[in-house]
């Protein structure tokens, strides 16, 4: 008798470790919507009528008035993931966002110019599909996603995420998001920052059992089109040398750390004495208080974010020191080079919005990351 209860218990464990998933969704890199509008003639007329500022992805009520673009925060991102809703599958390509936390897709509600030229999942074709009264607005600067929450099946890879509450929009401001290159986003941060406190993707996979780890990690590729990946539920120890540096988080709504220094041949170019900085796999940048970044490009030589492509060769890395490890980002990463014109990799906001720095793409694709829910930090490691 004891041998068959043990037995039994033996096989339920396995059909509940069977549902507990370590899979891989590939990113694609792609054009951001910055050379988009470059090529489509459009940019500076743009940015003269929508005054960029990546702060106000985190501070929207202290946005510039005068932006109504919601997505100019995405301007430069480039990777892109599929993800399908309903059932049968609707296929969507979203910004799996570490800087957000709700997950929303265009609808057939939406007539917007944005919705007209992207992917619109239609309730009415999914059979588990199930509505509710509320409504959404999600906030990029004084611009906003305004749309219904529903709840559907999403499969993101293999994980079958079942009951998954999302954003159908009705509403996308801005024509420029037409040339957008993704359909919506895939916010990938903390519950605490979600807009109508709706379930983030994520908290629901490890609500339900679905991941083997109640983390993900995350690996950019500098190839220009693939290889790029986010990994839930695991750790691929093949995309990175030596160990994992686990980072304690600072405030558990973005991924956030504390920054000892900012460093550029041993001397403190900005930073001084601490900083708060986030990881953000939505921003493509290194972004920073305009006083150090005037700092940095000061240091590097670089005009209005312009420098010349040989000076790579000769500048130093930047180092960003976390808890005590050196971090450095050489400059054929922080200078970015364009179709022969070059320009630097740093991105300055408004001191007002204090001193907070943004860990973006530049960083990430030096870096291998782990965002760890179960224990609330990150982990970062060289990439191979």
């Amino acid at each position: 008798m004891y041998r068959d209860i043990m037995k039994w218990l033996l096989l339920l464990s396995l059909v509940a470790l069977s549902q507990c998933r370590v899979t891989k969704v590939p990113l694609k890199k792609g054009k951001s919507l910055r050379q988009n509008l470059k090529e489509h003639g459009l940019l500076e007329d743009f940015l003269k009528k929508h005054p960029y500022n990546p702060a106000s992805k985190y501070f929207p009520s202290l946005a510039n008035e005068a932006a109504s673009e919601p997505l100019t925060n995405y301007m430069d991102a480039e990777y892109y993931g599929t993800i399908s809703i309903g059932t049968p599958a609707q296929d969507f390509s979203v910004l799996f966002d570490t800087g957000s936390s709700n997950l929303w897709v265009p609808s057939v509600y939406c007539s917007s110019p944005a919705c007209t030229n992207h992917k619109k999942f239609n309730p009415s074709d999914s059979s588990t599909y199930q509505a509710t009264s509320e409504k959404v607005s999600i906030q990029y600067g004084t611009g906003s996603m305004t749309g219904i929450l529903g709840y559907d099946t999403v499969q993101v890879s293999g994980i079958v995420d079942t009951n998954q509450i999302f954003g159908l929009s009705e509403t996308e401001p801005g024509s420029s998001n037409y040339y957008a290159a993704f359909d919506g986003i895939l916010g990938l941060a903390f519950p605490s920052i979600s807009s109508s406190g709706a379930t983030p993707v994520f908290d629901n996979m490890m609500n339900e059992g679905l991941v083997s780890q109640d983390l993900f990690s995350v690996y950019l590729s500098s190839d220009d089109q693939s290889g790029s990946f986010v990994m839930f539920g695991g750790i691929d120890s093949s995309y990175y040398s030596g160990n994992l540096n686990w980072i304690p988080l600072s405030n558990e709504t973005y991924w956030q750390i504390t920054m000892d220094s900012i460093t550029m041949n041993g001397e403190t170019i900005a930073c001084s004495g601490g900083c708060q900085a986030i990881i953000d796999t939505g921003t493509s940048l290194l972004v920073g208080p305009s006083t150090g970044i005037s700092n940095i490009e000061s240091y590097i030589g670089a005009d209005n974010g312009t420098i010349s492509c040989s000076a790579t060769s000769s500048l130093p890395n930047i180092v960003f020191t976390i808890n005590g490890i050196e971090f450095p980002v050489p400059a054929s990463a922080y200078i970015i080079d364009s179709s022969g014109s070059c320009f630097s990799g740093f991105e300055g906001i408004p001191t007002s919005y204090g001193q907070q720095w943004i860990l973006g793409d530049v960083f990430i694709r030096q870096y291998y990351v782990v965002f760890d829910r179960a224990n609330n930090q990150v982990g970062l490691a060289p990439v191979a």
